[in-house]
């Protein structure tokens, strides 16, 4: 029987909680700060073996606050790598997302032990359906704005956090740099886990959406309030509910993911290798 999970107590201090994660990080990897933290989500993951020397890699579930992956395509470990600059980075293959039911604490919890081990830079990326019809399955996107449709926040109490610059103008410079093509577009994030029906998908981008998904926009938040400059970026795995014909499957995702994963893997490590 596992232990409960600290940040499943109303009257814990989340901060403390990933404090201690971070603590317990140090101590596992003998590495006193992280510079850089990645979450790779659905078709990122192999930029974690592109932009270093993995050093150690560690379940997450034995690390303080985090709990295994429900989604195939998260490996559910945290690995410390050591950058050709030198610098450290902690690579999150353990999110948890919002539609779990597990609470906005958990799901940024992995952000808030990052910042805590020293990171100054959060790199979020994810899988998701796309809006714009040229942009084809396998596509990266970075994200320069989001759309919280959670009708949830990780901050709590009156805690106010300015979102206006929330993905740093300074590391889409260096990612237009690196590959001038890209394209950026808005991020929407809804509760998930179904998939949006057409008309939710245009509901998004009536109301500025480019991209439609079920993370990150919770967790840069939460990387904002810890100070952390954020980049984002967005595999397009699909074309969105009602801009394609076809229905759409997990499968569907996951295969994109696979298919596009060198390419785009292999350009967010230049990126890293420029930070």
């Amino acid at each position: 029987m596992h232990a409960p999970n600290p940040l499943d107590d109303p009257s814990a201090d989340p901060f403390e909680v990933a404090r201690t994660a971070a603590a317990e990080l140090a101590e596992r990897t003998g590495v006193d700060r992280h510079d850089i933290a990645l979450t790779l989500g659905s078709g990122w993951g192999k930029a974690a073996d592109l932009i270093g020397e993995t050093t150690h890699t560690i379940p997450a579930t034995e690390i303080t606050g985090f709990g295994k992956p429900a989604l195939e395509g998260h490996v559910g470990t945290l690995r410390s790598v050591l950058l050709p600059s030198g610098k450290r980075a902690l690579v999150i293959g353990a999110r948890t997302h919002y539609y779990e039911g597990h609470g906005v604490r958990r799901v940024v919890h992995s952000v808030r032990t990052a910042a805590a081990a020293g990171a100054s830079v959060m790199i979020l990326t994810n899988g998701a359906g796309g809006i714009r019809e040229h942009w084809t399955p396998g596509t990266p996107v970075l994200i320069r704005d989001h759309i919280n449709l959670t009708a949830d926040s990780p901050l709590e109490g009156a805690t106010f956090v300015d979102l206006t610059d929330l993905y740093a103008q300074r590391l889409r410079d260096i990612a237009h740099a690196i590959e001038p093509g890209l394209d950026e577009g808005v991020y929407t994030q809804f509760r998930g886990p179904h998939y949006e029906t057409p008309a939710e998908v245009q509901m998004a981008k009536t109301i500025g959406g480019d991209i439609v998904g079920m993370s990150t926009a919770l967790e840069a938040i939460a990387a904002r309030q810890s100070g952390m400059e954020i980049l984002g970026m967005t595999l397009i795995t699909n074309l969105a509910a009602g801009i394609q014909a076809t229905p759409l499957s997990h499968q569907e995702v996951i295969d994109a993911g696979r298919e596009a994963e060198p390419v785009i893997s292999s350009l967010l490590a230049r990126i890293v290798a420029e930070l």
